[in-house]
């Protein structure tokens, strides 16, 4: 190929790329608008109308475009619905007009357009005139709406959705905000709840503090959601401007300031609360500087902490569970010590156990999510009084801690409410708090609750290969066959199910003793296990044995079992072995 010809190439490339640039970016764009805008009743981009005037019968609404948004100036000053505005805007400024129906009409009235049921202005940008029409009213099918453009003559058919938009009530076009704040920005929040007064300060980390009353901890969690609730409430009912606040309770308000930013930045929002309306399911509130009663939901107001103590923070005793390695109990019914092995724990005293982790688990966070109902004492020195002879004594020692951190609880002998109740503290701190009463049996842990009772040893269900159940002299052996099938290949044929071989092998891993009826093995006779009632092994592909349980005599509720991995025989619940005992039969499918 000669250089010539591959500049005359390069250059055909060129140009073609070049088309192919300016085609896509402008000429389809270009050719994309002259299409949308054909038919429209006026040549104007939604974008570019700066008012929107509805005139209907005794009422104007008057919107006016913002830096952020929309502006209502009629019938109140007011913030506009941004997106309902919007929508009603683009709505109107691309209208099309379907048909002529009359070019000169002698009656108006024919059309609904004497008067008109709403005239639409359009102002728009650059000083161009300003676009109007005439709304009337529905055609008899109700698809089509009448009406007339400008100082034009002819009667012309609109969508139906011209007379629903010009026909939505005001409050369609308000913000229904009912206190605009950026909630990130929140540094104090004053409450004047029914009497009680409260200051909450923000701290580091999204904590709060109950500044005044107090210093007290607050509960982070109680007032991220009534700032929560507050930042998205909408406004239900626009109540207007009523000549007597006191049927709303506003007379007497409670009310909560909202302090945003710091320093000269700082500025400040406040809500005025009052009555609650039950059958509305609402509150009346008022913006504080302004004349007008709003209806808002009543979880607003349900989720202001009302007293210092439902803003307190009630954890009882804080500690980082992922770092504890060594938890000691020590109460009424003994002494236990446990520590961590890896992700598992074990009972070092006292006696060396395998722990059931899923039970020490249960023990640490029940610790961790114990809250106060009340307190009794702000600090340490209340401690001999309510706890001079704990119940419970819980000591933790966490990761790199030298000292263990300490944690006591005893029953109180006063009531509350009829019922008695806990009382709980850290030692060495405060405050001494009131929690409820079944926390003592909840922690009230020994060493047989906290043990491993586990009859059958873990195994991996994607190394099983085979499974036996012998029941009396019926012997029933199933084969995996591939990922999840099972094929009967002793004791019948065809294929087998495979949830319930499934199942068999869960409740063989779920089993757990209730209590130790013979230490080893040597009383098997006694509990009917030398003649079992079922027997189950789980072999791998090899042949070897991954577990074995057997079954042998029932009495009331409960069963004797033996595994091979335990080397005494254990007491079950019955319902525990119904999986097992019913596989012979289930199985086969």
């Amino acid at each position: 190929m000669s250089w010539k010809t591959l500049v005359i190439l390069a250059v055909i490339a060129v140009g073609l790329g070049g088309f192919l640039v300016v085609d896509n970016y402008w000429l389809i764009p270009k050719r994309e608008k002259v299409e949308g805008a054909k038919g429209r009743l006026w040549k104007v981009e939604p974008k570019d109308v700066e008012t929107v005037t509805i005139k209907r019968k005794g009422e104007t609404i008057r919107l006016k475009r913002s830096a952020d948004g929309w502006d209502m100036l009629e019938p109140v000053k007011a913030r506009g619905d941004r997106g309902a505005v919007d929508e009603v805007v683009t709505s109107l400024a691309t209208l099309r007009a379907d048909r002529e129906i009359d070019p000169n009409p002698a009656k108006l009235s024919d059309f609904g357009l004497e008067p008109p049921a709403a005239e639409v202005t359009l102002e728009v940008k650059d000083g161009k005139a300003p676009l109007t029409l005439a709304v009337g009213g529905k055609n008899p099918t109700g698809v089509w709406v009448y009406a007339r453009e400008g100082s034009k003559p002819a009667v012309v058919a609109l969508g139906e959705s011209v007379f629903r938009d010009t026909a939505r009530p005001v409050s369609d076009f308000r913000d229904k905000t009912v206190l605009a704040f950026d909630r990130k920005n929140v540094t104090t929040v004053d409450l004047d709840l029914e009497g009680s007064k409260m200051t909450l300060e923000a701290l580091e980390g999204g904590k709060w503090k109950i500044a005044r009353p107090g210093p007290y901890p607050a509960d982070a969690d109680v007032v991220a959601e009534a700032l929560d609730k507050l930042a998205a409430a909408k406004v239900r009912e626009f109540v207007g401007q009523p000549s007597s606040l006191g049927p709303y309770g506003l007379d007497k308000p409670s009310s909560i300031t909202i302090w945003l930013g710091k320093d000269k930045d700082r500025t400040s929002k406040t809500l005025l609360f009052g009555k609650v309306d039950k059958a509305k399911k609402g509150v009346y509130v008022v913006r504080q500087g302004e004349p007008e009663v709003l209806l808002t939901g009543e979880e607003v107001w349900d989720k202001l902490p009302r007293t210092v103590a439902a803003a307190r923070d009630k954890i009882v005793f804080a500690y980082a569970y992922d770092k504890v390695s060594r938890v000691e109990l020590d109460h009424g019914r003994g002494k236990v010590t446990l520590e961590r092995d890896g992700i598992s724990w074990k009972i070092t005293a006292p006696e060396s156990l395998t722990a059931d982790t899923s039970v020490v688990n249960a023990l640490l966070w029940r610790l961790r999510d114990l809250r106060a109902s009340g307190f009794l004492d702000e600090s340490a020195s209340g401690i001999p009084r309510y706890l001079g002879k704990p119940a419970v004594t819980v000591r933790l020692w966490e990761e790199g801690a030298k000292e263990p951190r300490t944690f006591l609880l005893a029953l109180s002998k006063d009531l509350k409410a009829g019922e008695s109740t806990g009382v709980a503290a850290t030692a060495g701190q405060g405050p001494v708090v009131m929690v409820e009463s079944k926390a003592v049996t909840d922690l009230e842990k020994t060493s047989a609750d906290l043990r491993d009772k586990t009859v059958v040893a873990s195994f991996d269900m994607k190394e099983v290969k085979r499974v036996r159940v012998v029941a009396g002299d019926k012997r029933l052996v199933v084969e995996k066959r591939g990922e999840d099938a099972w094929r009967i290949v002793e004791g019948g044929k065809g294929s087998a199910k495979e949830f319930k071989v499934t199942s068999l092998l869960l409740a063989l891993r779920a089993l757990r003793w209730k209590d130790i009826a013979a230490p080893d093995a040597s009383q098997a006779q006694k509990f009917g296990l030398d003649k079992p009632e079922v027997e189950v092994t789980v072999l791998k592909g090899d042949g070897s044995e991954m577990a074995k349980l057997a079954i042998g005599r029932t009495e009331d509720k409960v069963a004797y079992v033996q595994s091979k991995s335990a080397p005494g025989v254990y007491v079950v619940d019955t319902t525990a072995l119904d999986d097992i005992r019913k596989a012979p039969t289930d199985i086969p499918g």
